[in-house]
């Protein structure tokens, strides 16, 4: 009795109903049969390409089954169905002519333990790695043409705010993003909105609650814009139509792109945190609780810090003291005539289009080194300068981004301080941010027990 193990593979199973790996085992059930060979184990990749590279479960099982002497035949519908890679190919060629394994296929017979039929299998793998070259090609082409006309690519679930044409916009859907950018861009974070969507039930396509990371992929992405995106970069303007502005996604591609942007979970607790600066060494106060309850901002020095230590604030008076500067500053008409200049716009343009040129030059120069144009060395070298004009160009972006989110309070000042204390901290630490680089605090006064608003000196943005 010969004990065979069948193996069956699908490239792509788009309607989930595995009709084709059926037949695969069907066909390979009646060969074995023929055979008379005991079909002891079946081994099915669904929804696997051969070619892709991607690790296959069922047919690394089968090698590991094959070498412990648990099969000692298999049977496959085609040989492509075992390998798209030569590498691959003389892998199992070795095995089988370890183990004495024997192969047989419903499209023909391949003798793995002769010369002859070795070389059959080495022309039918070639032959089947060239039509998935080329076929992998004429996709590359394909999407590439479809993303340089603006076109739906296919494939895939409904993007949030469209129905399942991807091209007609789901009205209640929309709103949602629209209301999401306009927070965004106040000064809100992605965990509050996030938070604030699940508690009213607000889901996903998938019909899952919502999470930073979804919510940020579907705000810098271009297409609720109406833009056309090819590998993360915007290309064209999109056949759909869009949800918000193209200037509404460069700001939000600025502001969540941006190098300095906090990204860790922990709840800001200290408006003033990274804000306040030490007079004697420079170094960043950070925030210091203590036992009683009562908060700090601490010139820290040791490991890991670098300060000198010198100088201690406590948190609410210089905080409400700063919080009274913004809001007044906020007031003034200047900073109003300031803000509204039709400058701020033109200089946006200018660093979103340094990002993408120098996108750009770091693409074309992978492209050159892995076409061999170039040695690893030019690459290496080549590389610093350009991130470095790239980062500098986030940074004042993001900096200009930052005082745009000022604009619509502009219009009511007033209404800002009545609000503040119902502002949630992210925002209000966004609203000060925008306003002010830093405070310097120079050293308490000894014997001094009160507040002493001399130590703080400001170095505001605008």
């Amino acid at each position: 009795m010969v004990r065979a193990g069948i193996y069956a593979r699908i490239s792509s199973d788009r309607e989930g109903d595995n009709l084709a790996i059926s037949r695969q085992l069907a066909d390979c059930e009646a060969l074995a049969a023929r055979r008379e060979w005991t079909v002891v184990e079946r081994y099915v990749d669904s929804d696997i390409s051969a070619y892709s590279g991607k690790r296959r479960p069922q047919y690394q099982r089968m090698l590991e089954e094959i070498d412990a002497g648990v099969v000692e035949a298999v049977v496959v519908y085609h040989a492509d169905r075992l390998h798209r890679h030569p590498r691959e190919l003389e892998d199992f060629i070795d095995l089988c002519q370890r183990t004495k394994t024997k192969l047989a296929t419903v499209s023909g017979d391949l003798d793995l333990s002769t010369h002859e039929g070795q070389l059959l299998a080495r022309i039918t793998g070639a032959v089947a790695r060239s039509e998935s070259d080329a076929k992998s090609r004429r996709n590359v082409r394909k999407h590439e043409e479809l993303a340089a006309a603006g076109k739906v690519s296919g494939g895939g679930s409904r993007p949030y705010g469209y129905e399942a044409d991807k091209r007609t916009i789901r009205a209640e859907e929309a709103e949602v993003i629209r209301d999401c950018a306009t927070r965004v861009l106040a000064g809100d974070s992605l965990r509050s909105i996030c938070k604030d969507m699940n508690a009213r039930g607000v889901l996903t396509v998938m019909g899952k609650q919502w999470s930073p990371q979804t919510l940020r992929r579907m705000l810098m992405g271009p297409r609720i814009s109406g833009q056309r995106a090819h590998h993360g970069e915007i290309v064209a303007k999109a056949e759909w139509p869009a949800i918000i502005t193209a200037r509404q996604t460069q700001q939000l591609r600025a502001k969540l792109g941006d190098p300095d942007r906090r990204t860790n979970r922990t709840a800001r607790r200290y408006l003033l945190t990274r804000l306040l600066r030490c007079s004697h060494c420079g170094t960043q106060l950070y925030a210091r609780p203590r036992a009683d309850g009562s908060r700090r901002y601490v010139c820290a020095s040791g490991p890991g810090f670098g300060g000198c230590g010198k100088v201690t604030v406590v948190a609410d008076p210089v905080e409400a003291f700063v919080v009274e500067a913004v809001l007044h500053r906020l007031e003034s008409p200047k900073l109003s005539e300031a803000l509204a200049k039709p400058s701020t716009d033109a200089k946006a343009d200018d660093w979103q289009a340094e990002v993408e040129r120098t996108q750009a030059q770091l693409d074309e120069l992978a492209g050159m080194w892995a076409a061999g144009e170039i040695t690893r060395g030019e690459w290496l070298k080549a590389r610093p300068p350009i991130e470095k004009r790239q980062t500098t160009a986030k940074k004042r972006l993001a900096a200009l981004n930052r005082t745009t989110a000022l604009l619509p309070f502009l219009a009511d000042a007033a209404r800002v301080r009545e609000q503040w204390q119902a502002m949630t901290l992210t925002r209000q630490q966004q609203i000060v941010a925008a306003l002010l680089d830093h405070v310097v605090v120079g050293p308490a006064v000894r014997g001094r027990n009160r507040f002493d608003h001399s130590r703080l000196a400001a170095v505001w943005r605008v």
